[in-house]
């Protein structure tokens, strides 16, 4: 790996996000595994800059979709038009077709709309009018969205978020950040940028990402957390196999970007948190005692035995 990309690729998101080192690692951790994610928080944390910073220094051809309740499935994945001038019907493709989207707001869309994506996010593939095409390669949705209880929004369907490799949650920024914040802020607006990664760069990252060894201890280790959370008297809604897969890719992306070929218990246990909160859903008595999916988690991570390296 050329580690030399991928500290120019974090100091150029962090001259722009202030404060946000974590969170900027576990979204190149999830976007270099080629999976999906989805930042929530308040209104004016910085999650919308955050998605198109690293959109831009990825290289790729780069789209954004601002959400809003009367948008079609078509303005999304494109539709057919009748071209005059040589008599027959085209495809005119939509902003899916891109190698990096930006989904801004994703939860004030209708269910209806919110739905067209989910085939573009598993299969990498969008059907217009009867007709399939191929996504291109990476393929990566960021997402924002904010809390549920803020006015004109559509919750998420379960079968969406486990569509998600990741969800990160952007809370109000401490006092000393937001000084450096505010004192940035026209530097900030200004958004002077540019893609640091060409797009056989980013490819190049993906697939040697890859070539990092994980043992049969860690791999049961990942079994071992997503078993004894099904297992939970808690739980409503178990967490799918998905789980189990993106703790095992974007573990290995963060092996990888420290510079060890194979994975560590510590990578899982790193992530734990952001690839399984959305996939937990408690029965309505625990929520009502304050339980939360973070709460699973954390006491999983501290019961489960940790393997030897």
């Amino acid at each position: 790996m050329n580690r030399q990309i991928v500290k120019n690729l974090l100091e150029s998101i962090s001259s722009v996000i202030i404060g946000q080192e974590e969170t900027i690692q576990k979204l190149l951790a999830c976007t270099l595994a080629e999976g999906h994610a989805l930042l929530e928080g308040p209104p004016g944390v910085g999650k919308t800059t955050l998605a198109k910073v690293l959109s831009i220094c990825l290289g790729g051809a780069f789209r954004r979709i601002q959400m809003t309740p009367d948008l079609l499935p078509s303005d999304i994945i494109g539709s057919s038009y009748f071209d005059v001038k040589e008599g027959v019907f085209k495809i005119r493709q939509g902003p899916i077709f891109a190698n990096v989207l930006l989904i801004d707001e994703l939860n004030r869309a209708s269910p209806r709309t919110q739905s067209a994506l989910l085939e573009a996010m598993q299969e990498r593939q969008a059907t217009i009018e009867g007709n399939t095409f191929s996504l291109p390669r990476p393929f990566i949705i960021i997402a924002t969205q904010g809390p549920s209880a803020i006015a004109g929004t559509f919750p998420l369907t379960e079968v969406q978020l486990d569509r998600f490799a990741m969800k990160l949650i952007s809370g109000i920024p401490s006092r000393e950040i937001e000084k450096k914040i505010v004192a940035n802020i026209d530097e900030i607006e200004q958004l002077k940028i540019k893609p640091v990664l060409t797009l056989s760069d980013a490819i190049r990252l993906i697939d040697e990402a890859k070539g990092i060894k994980i043992s049969e201890r860690i791999l049961d280790y990942i079994l071992n957390i997503i078993e004894q959370i099904r297992n939970d008297k808690r739980i409503r809604l178990p967490p799918s196999p998905r789980a189990s897969i993106w703790l095992y890719k974007i573990g290995r992306v963060f092996a990888y970007l420290d510079g060890r070929n194979y994975m560590i218990p510590d990578d899982v246990k790193r992530i734990a948190h952001e690839v399984l909160r959305h996939r937990i859903y408690l029965k309505t008595e625990w929520e009502l005692e304050g339980i939360e999916p973070d709460t699973i988690i954390r006491e999983t991570l501290e019961s489960v035995a940790v393997p030897r390296e």
